[in-house]
């Protein structure tokens, strides 16, 4: 069993930055998934980020990259979002995901573990 806990998110203006937090606890295999994902209200979960647990960062969404980078901290049992020159519409819950071999579809939200998720408010 793996738990998840997202922290970090909150309110920021259009152009500045916020870095979300996930702390897993449990057993979490070296070649796990573990991704960011997102859902604004009326539109579907979508994948932003995902890092191999012990490797490195493998996807990043179109509408992010070059924005937001994906990292870890093995020691921590963290991982994190460093998301920077935000915009209005990438204001959504985030939440924090694991996927166990055998794989589900990296960009899809059928992953094993989730957190609660953290709000991020970007305001115009």
């Amino acid at each position: 069993q793996v738990q998840l806990v997202e922290s970090g998110g909150g309110l920021v203006q259009a152009g500045g930055s916020l870095r979300l937090s996930c702390t897993a606890s449990g057993t979490i295999s070296s070649n796990a998934r573990m991704g960011w994902f997102r859902q604004a209200p009326g539109k579907e979960r979508e994948c932003v980020a995902v890092i191999i647990w012990n490797g490195m960062p493998i996807y990043y969404g179109d509408s992010v990259k070059g924005r937001f980078t994906i990292s870890k901290d093995n020691a921590q049992n963290t991982i994190y979002l460093q998301m920077n020159s935000l915009k209005p519409e990438d204001t959504a819950v985030y939440y924090c995901a694991a996927d166990l071999p055998p794989y589900t579809d990296l960009r899809k939200p059928g992953y094993d573990y989730w957190g609660q998720g953290t709000q991020v408010t970007v305001s115009s």
